[in-house]
């Protein structure tokens, strides 16, 4: 037989049926490690199943996030550090779940590429595993995809999937917020995944190289500094939440910063006043801001500015909510105050890196 005469395989188009199934088989240990009260399969079935009441709820409402990390991906892939963007993955999901109460659950993740790299595949579930851990989430199921001629060579994205569930009577925002309720802002550990078409941008027009020193911390190299995996808050948000019942919304601050995230959280009829000088301004915004002469403004809408999320706190319970984020880990601080505002605007007193 000719090789013309020879038939078509999937392998031959590009689809490696095998290295599909030798990763499900090395990432198999990485979900089980992630195993908690209510998980009922394993890696590996059609679907994943779990139970609620084996979680230990009794009238719970569900509540569901899907998300990426968009262009960070970039940096990931150009250099051939995949180790800790799935923590990303999982962070941008189950730090939504906790903004309205909620307790991440399970989580499923979707990888696709052109060609399936197995060990570049297991270095990114690696971390989506341990993203699952820091969140207390199990890592049910998850889908790889082949596709060739979709992807540029070792290109790969990224989608996760996270469920979580609350008690009908803990859902966030309750609707008692108020003015004088007290803000108080989380620190980011960084740029977290956001506004990285700008980063790319500017990194690229300065000709360098994600090798080369960052100028704002020194030690690391600017691959190192924008890889920084963003901030899980779901532990210490909440015992906040369960042992003060102080906390009456959150707000995660991803793209669109501080102006466009907290408003979505507050009732109508109500806004929020914000001093720039109440938190440390991490030093990358201020060199992002020089390099690419970027308006305070601007810079406050792409980028969380060193606040990852916001708690809306009653006034005679934000100390106590601060000393619970502290003991866990955070750094916790008053960040401004809920008050009447018709249009529900953040004013923002001062200006970014004024701390004294």
């Amino acid at each position: 037989m000719t090789k013309k005469d020879e038939g078509l395989t999937y392998a031959g188009a590009g689809v490696d049926i095998d290295a599909g199934n030798a990763l499900v088989r090395a990432i198999a240990p990485l979900a089980a490690a992630t195993k908690r009260p209510g998980v009922m399969s394993a890696i590996g079935g059609f679907g994943g199943l779990f139970d609620l009441k084996a979680a230990g709820f009794e009238d719970p409402v569900l509540v569901a996030a899907n998300d990426g990390v968009g262009t960070k991906l970039k940096i990931a892939i150009e250099t051939e550090r995949h180790d800790t963007i799935g923590i990303d993955l999982v962070a941008m999901c189950v730090n939504d779940l906790i903004v309205q109460g909620a307790e991440p659950l399970f989580f499923l993740d979707y990888f696709a590429s052109g060609k399936l790299d197995p060990t570049t595949a297991e270095a990114v579930i690696k971390g989506i595993a341990e993203g699952c851990r820091q969140a207390g989430a199990a890592l049910i199921g998850g889908e790889t995809a082949e596709m060739p001629g979709m992807y540029g060579d070792g290109d790969y994205d990224l989608a996760g999937f996270a469920v979580g569930a609350v008690e009908r009577d803990g859902v966030l925002p309750r609707g008692d917020i108020a003015p004088g309720d007290i803000l108080i802002g989380l620190a980011s550990s960084g740029v977290h995944s956001n506004g990285f078409s700008l980063i790319r941008k500017l990194i690229a027009s300065q000709d360098l190289d994600w090798s080369a020193p960052a100028p704002f911390e020194p030690g690391k190299t600017l691959g190192d500094a924008f890889l920084v995996p963003t901030r899980i808050y779901v532990q210490s948000v909440l015992g906040a939440i369960r042992e003060t019942r102080a906390v009456k919304a959150l707000a995660h601050i991803t793209g669109g910063g501080l102006p466009e995230n907290l408003p979505r959280v507050l009732p109508q009829g109500l806004g929020a006043r914000i001093g720039l000088e109440s938190f440390e301004f991490p030093p990358v915004f201020g060199w992002l801001r020089d390099q690419g002469r970027i308006a305070d403004t601007e810079l406050l809408r792409i980028f969380n500015c060193g606040v990852g999320m916001v708690l809306v706190v009653a006034a005679d319970g934000a100390g106590d909510v601060r000393t619970v984020l502290q003991a866990a880990g955070e750094t916790a601080f008053e960040l401004g105050v809920v008050e009447t505002n018709d249009s529900g605007t953040v004013r923002m007193d001062g200006e970014p890196g004024t701390q004294p």
